[in-house]
């Protein structure tokens, strides 16, 4: 997910994409310990997403205050 479509998000949406994104990644780890993942690439990219949304969050609670 690209920082300009986080930016669209509401601020409800931004933390419902951010549970959704943390049990993804809990089942994709899940999932690679039993069976290797074709791209394990993937966890590294879903922590990187998680990250933005989670920055996006905080500058969006800092810019309220």
């Amino acid at each position: 997910m690209k920082t300009s479509e986080i930016k669209e998000l509401s601020t409800p949406d931004l933390i419902e994409r951010i549970d959704t994104e943390k049990t993804m990644l809990v089942r994709m780890k899940l999932n690679h310990a039993i069976t290797p993942l074709d791209n394990p690439q993937k966890v590294k990219q879903a922590k990187l997403t998680i990250a933005r949304l989670l920055t996006e969050l905080r500058e969006r609670e800092l810019n309220k205050k």
